[in-house]
């Protein structure tokens, strides 16, 4: 009989936790409910208020932690070095992580990490990021273009500064007459020369994934001109990569015409197909 007691006991005590987290569980999608509402409506402190009250609800409940990272990223502002901004970002970062430990495979998290790395200049972090994002997908050509934006703003900026400091014009090469500026040229090719590579490497990836990426295009446009300025003992290489990076504008100017052409509206009045 104290056997009988103690089962319906604890098969009562059972049924009754299934149901708090039965009740659990639909509070938390009732929360979720109300911040995309809110979300839509642009009132984000609100959003982000209820996409948390459904995490505590339901820890499991992704698309809640998915939409909380969404709604603090919507509020972090790039390119503002503020503490209360940068928490915005490493917030939004801490919930797609939180995911990902639940699905690593989902990669609308591991992009929105590798997005936020780059809004905040934490450029190796991003490419970390972007280069898991092509292992989930390799079939995505955005990643890889923007592996190659980070290596080109990774290569273009200290040769920018060192070609400043030479008193260089626009036009000529960095490789001078003078031991100096033969010196500075050894040293950004050292540096930069593997970035170089991989940008390329990459922007050839996207375009055969989509052969009309533009962006592409005119980022490949600017890689060869990174390599045409540290082919230092090398004018003929100089030539042909410059050569090269004229011939992308040429293709990227083609690919918009062609874009802008197939647009409503370019080619006088449209008429409303529907009538």
């Amino acid at each position: 009989m104290k056997t009988s007691v103690r089962v319906l006991a604890l098969l009562a005590a059972g049924l009754m936790l299934f149901s708090t987290m039965g009740c659990s569980k639909l509070r938390a999608r009732d929360q979720l409910n109300k911040g995309v509402l809110a979300y839509k409506n642009a009132k984000y402190e609100e959003a982000i208020n209820h996409f948390q009250q459904a995490v505590e609800l339901d820890p499991t409940l992704l698309n809640a932690r998915l939409y909380l990272a969404t709604a603090f990223a919507q509020q972090y502002i790039p390119g503002v070095d503020a503490p209360d901004n940068n928490k915005f970002a490493e917030q939004a970062i801490e919930q797609y992580k939180a995911v990902l430990e639940r699905d690593p495979k989902n990669v609308n998290s591991v992009k929105g990490i590798a997005y936020l790395y780059l809004q905040m200049k934490r450029f190796n972090d991003a490419k970390d990021y972007y280069r898991k994002a092509t292992d989930l997908d390799p079939n995505d050509p955005e990643p890889y273009y923007s592996v190659a934006v980070i290596d080109w703003t990774q290569t273009y900026q200290p040769r920018m500064e060192e070609r400043a400091k030479l008193g260089l014009k626009p036009e000529e090469p960095l490789t001078g007459k003078d031991k100096e500026s033969k010196k500075v040229c050894a040293a950004l090719k050292e540096k930069n020369a593997a970035n170089i590579q991989e940008g390329i490497d990459n922007l050839t990836k996207a375009l055969q994934l989509r052969p009309d990426y533009d962006d592409a295009m005119a980022y490949m446009n600017l890689m060869y001109r990174e390599r045409a300025d540290v082919q230092c003992d090398d004018p003929g290489g100089r030539a042909a990569d410059l050569k090269t990076a004229d011939e992308w504008v040429d293709k990227t100017l083609a690919v918009k015409k062609a874009k802008a052409e197939k647009q409503p509206g370019t080619g006088g009045i449209t008429m409303d197909q529907n009538k």
